[in-house]
């Protein structure tokens, strides 16, 4: 099951690390062929074959999404035109579940990129009621197995809460994603489909959670 795709990560970043030294749009069409069969054609299958293990889990079929290359650099100072990383998503709304390769990472993780006015609204509710300890256990199981967290958007605790809450920093998110980082060893040592089935095993629980509250 694991060994199709075990290729994928160092495929992808030596064309990555190539990608980064000549991002330019002639460089990337003259190795388009290889992006096409070496990342593009193994990410669309890993899509397919943990699609199947999410709806298991979940009992959501998954949105799956393979970001494309291409850069919006309309509003950006960077004007180099592709990307130097390899991203996916399973969608099973609100919550994310993300897989991200680049030349000096491996990343798996799940979450809410954004909440947007009702699941903001419905967090907070959850984070200052008695969810609260809930979310927090989570989180801190999460911490000791080595996962980190995405940081709090905001710099103070909003109004109208306490700015001694319990659960302050929970409260100054306004998203909320998990992410566990792929050592060197585990990438060298395979086994990617595994890899990211175990880690999303553990990120099940809250997940759920962020299901249930949003």
């Amino acid at each position: 099951m694991n060994a199709p795709f075990d290729s994928l990560v160092p495929d992808a970043r030596l064309f990555l690390s190539e990608l980064k030294q000549n991002n330019n749009r002639d460089w990337f069409l003259a190795h388009k062929t290889d992006y096409d069969a070496r990342l593009k054609a193994p990410a669309l299958a890993l899509l397919d074959t943990l699609s199947a293990f999410l709806e298991k889990q979940t009992g959501t079929t998954p949105q799956t999404k393979l970001f494309r290359p291409n850069r919006d650099i309309r509003f950006s100072k960077d004007k180099t035109p592709y990307h130097t990383h390899l991203h996916m998503l399973w969608n099973t709304p609100p919550v994310g579940w993300f897989l991200g390769i680049a030349p000096d990472y491996v990343s798996i993780g799940a979450g809410v990129m954004g909440f947007d006015k009702g699941t903001l609204s419905n967090w907070r509710n959850a984070v200052d009621g008695p969810k609260g300890i809930e979310i927090s256990s989570l989180l801190d199981t999460l911490s000791r197995k080595g996962a980190r967290f995405s940081e709090p958007e905001l710099k103070r605790v909003p109004p109208p809460f306490d700015k001694a809450h319990a659960h302050g920093d929970l409260l100054r998110h306004k998203s909320l994603t998990v992410w566990f980082d792929l050592s060197e060893a585990d990438v060298k040592k395979g086994g990617l489909t595994q890899q990211i089935e175990a880690a999303f095993s553990e990120m099940l629980p809250l997940g759920k959670m962020l299901q249930s509250l949003l």
